[in-house]
Protein backbone atom coordinates (compact mmCIF):
# COMPACT_ATOMS: atom_id res chain seq x y z
CA UNK A 1 0.00 0.00 0.00
CA UNK A 2 1.37 3.38 -0.97
CA UNK A 3 -0.02 6.75 0.01
CA UNK A 4 0.74 10.41 -0.36
CA UNK A 5 2.61 12.35 2.27
CA UNK A 6 0.61 13.72 5.16
CA UNK A 7 1.71 16.60 7.36
CA UNK A 8 0.94 16.85 11.06
CA UNK A 9 1.62 19.71 13.44
CA UNK A 10 3.03 18.35 16.67
CA UNK A 11 2.23 20.94 19.29
CA UNK A 12 2.77 18.70 22.29
CA UNK A 13 4.45 15.34 22.65
CA UNK A 14 1.06 13.90 23.57
CA UNK A 15 -1.48 13.21 22.22
CA UNK A 16 0.29 11.57 19.31
CA UNK A 17 -0.78 12.24 15.73
CA UNK A 18 -2.90 9.44 14.26
CA UNK A 19 -0.54 7.16 12.35
CA UNK A 20 -0.99 3.64 11.04
CA UNK A 21 0.85 0.60 12.36
CA UNK A 22 2.21 0.09 8.85
CA UNK A 23 5.72 0.57 7.54
CA UNK A 24 6.71 3.88 6.03
CA UNK A 25 9.03 6.83 6.03
CA UNK A 26 8.82 10.03 8.02
CA UNK A 27 10.45 13.41 8.36
CA UNK A 28 10.62 15.32 11.63
CA UNK A 29 10.88 19.11 11.68
CA UNK A 30 12.80 20.38 14.71
CA UNK A 31 14.00 23.79 15.83
CA UNK A 32 16.92 24.87 17.98
CA UNK A 33 16.65 28.34 19.54
CA UNK A 34 20.32 28.72 20.42
CA UNK A 35 23.71 27.17 19.67
CA UNK A 36 23.89 23.72 21.24
CA UNK A 37 26.47 21.07 21.99
CA UNK A 38 24.82 17.70 21.45
CA UNK A 39 26.43 14.60 22.94
CA UNK A 40 25.91 11.48 20.85
CA UNK A 41 27.67 8.38 22.18
CA UNK A 42 30.74 7.51 20.08
CA UNK A 43 30.30 10.68 17.98
CA UNK A 44 31.11 12.83 21.00
CA UNK A 45 30.08 16.48 21.29
CA UNK A 46 28.51 17.90 18.15
CA UNK A 47 28.04 21.68 17.79
CA UNK A 48 24.69 22.66 16.27
CA UNK A 49 23.66 26.15 15.20
CA UNK A 50 20.23 27.63 15.91
CA UNK A 51 17.59 27.09 13.25
CA UNK A 52 15.33 24.51 11.64
CA UNK A 53 16.39 20.92 11.11
CA UNK A 54 14.78 18.08 9.19
CA UNK A 55 15.46 14.46 10.08
CA UNK A 56 14.37 11.69 7.72
CA UNK A 57 13.81 8.16 8.98
CA UNK A 58 11.99 4.93 8.33
CA UNK A 59 9.72 2.64 10.29
CA UNK A 60 9.79 -0.92 9.05
CA UNK A 61 9.64 -2.82 12.32
CA UNK A 62 6.74 -3.95 14.51
CA UNK A 63 4.16 -1.21 14.99
CA UNK A 64 5.31 0.70 11.90
CA UNK A 65 5.00 4.47 11.82
CA UNK A 66 2.80 4.63 14.92
CA UNK A 67 5.43 2.91 17.08
CA UNK A 68 8.53 4.63 15.70
CA UNK A 69 7.17 8.17 15.65
CA UNK A 70 5.44 7.58 18.97
CA UNK A 71 8.84 6.74 20.43
CA UNK A 72 10.34 9.99 19.11
CA UNK A 73 7.51 11.97 20.69
CA UNK A 74 7.89 10.46 24.16
CA UNK A 75 9.48 12.61 26.81
CA UNK A 76 13.23 11.93 27.06
CA UNK A 77 12.89 10.54 30.59
CA UNK A 78 10.37 7.99 29.25
CA UNK A 79 12.82 6.37 26.81
CA UNK A 80 16.42 5.31 26.54
CA UNK A 81 18.43 6.96 23.77
CA UNK A 82 18.80 4.29 21.09
CA UNK A 83 19.14 6.16 17.81
CA UNK A 84 20.99 9.36 16.95
CA UNK A 85 17.69 11.25 16.65
CA UNK A 86 16.78 10.34 20.25
CA UNK A 87 19.59 12.62 21.45
CA UNK A 88 18.34 15.55 19.37
CA UNK A 89 14.63 15.14 20.20
CA UNK A 90 15.58 15.22 23.89
CA UNK A 91 16.57 18.89 23.51
CA UNK A 92 14.48 19.90 20.44
CA UNK A 93 11.02 18.34 20.51
CA UNK A 94 9.59 17.74 17.03
CA UNK A 95 7.44 20.62 15.78
CA UNK A 96 5.96 18.73 12.87
CA UNK A 97 5.89 15.39 11.15
CA UNK A 98 5.50 14.36 7.53
CA UNK A 99 4.78 10.66 6.97
CA UNK A 100 4.34 8.41 3.96
CA UNK A 101 3.01 4.87 4.28
CA UNK A 102 4.56 2.28 2.00
CA UNK A 103 4.70 -1.45 2.22
CA UNK A 104 7.81 -2.06 0.17
CA UNK A 105 11.46 -1.98 1.10
CA UNK A 106 12.04 1.33 -0.71
CA UNK A 107 14.13 3.77 1.33
CA UNK A 108 12.17 7.00 0.91
CA UNK A 109 14.08 8.52 3.81
CA UNK A 110 17.23 8.32 1.67
CA UNK A 111 15.47 9.91 -1.33
CA UNK A 112 14.12 12.65 0.93
CA UNK A 113 17.53 13.34 2.48
CA UNK A 114 19.11 13.55 -0.99
CA UNK A 115 16.36 15.85 -2.26
CA UNK A 116 16.70 18.15 0.75
CA UNK A 117 20.50 18.17 0.51
CA UNK A 118 20.40 19.53 -3.06
CA UNK A 119 18.74 22.77 -1.98
CA UNK A 120 20.70 26.04 -1.75
CA UNK A 121 21.87 27.03 1.69
CA UNK A 122 21.36 23.70 3.44
CA UNK A 123 24.01 21.88 5.43
CA UNK A 124 24.48 18.40 6.82
CA UNK A 125 25.89 19.34 10.22
CA UNK A 126 26.51 15.81 11.52
CA UNK A 127 28.06 13.25 9.15
CA UNK A 128 26.38 9.79 9.31
CA UNK A 129 23.59 11.06 11.59
CA UNK A 130 20.75 8.57 11.23
CA UNK A 131 22.39 6.91 8.25
CA UNK A 132 24.57 4.22 9.76
CA UNK A 133 22.47 1.56 7.98
CA UNK A 134 22.73 3.06 4.47
CA UNK A 135 25.20 4.90 2.25
CA UNK A 136 23.77 8.40 2.76
CA UNK A 137 26.11 11.09 4.12
CA UNK A 138 23.50 12.07 6.75
CA UNK A 139 19.75 12.06 7.38
CA UNK A 140 19.91 15.30 9.36
CA UNK A 141 19.58 18.49 7.32
CA UNK A 142 19.85 22.05 8.62
CA UNK A 143 17.36 24.17 6.68
CA UNK A 144 18.46 27.77 5.99
CA UNK A 145 15.11 29.48 6.71
CA UNK A 146 11.95 28.86 8.76
CA UNK A 147 9.95 25.95 7.34
CA UNK A 148 6.28 25.06 7.87
CA UNK A 149 4.95 21.48 7.95
CA UNK A 150 3.00 22.14 4.76
CA UNK A 151 6.09 23.46 2.97
CA UNK A 152 8.04 20.40 4.06
CA UNK A 153 5.26 18.05 2.90
CA UNK A 154 4.94 19.79 -0.46
CA UNK A 155 8.69 19.71 -0.92
CA UNK A 156 8.96 15.99 -0.10
CA UNK A 157 6.15 15.22 -2.56
CA UNK A 158 8.65 16.16 -5.29
CA UNK A 159 10.79 13.12 -4.48
CA UNK A 160 10.81 10.37 -7.11
CA UNK A 161 8.59 7.54 -5.85
CA UNK A 162 9.17 5.10 -8.67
Amino acid sequence: MDSVCTAHHVVERTPRPPLPSLGGSYALLLHLNSPTLLRIGYMGLIPLLPGDYVYTGSARGPGGLAARVGRHLRLPEMRRARWHIDHLTAIAPPLALVARVHGDEERYECKWAALLARQPGISRPVPRFGSSDCACPSHLIRWPAPLTPEELRDFLEQAPYT
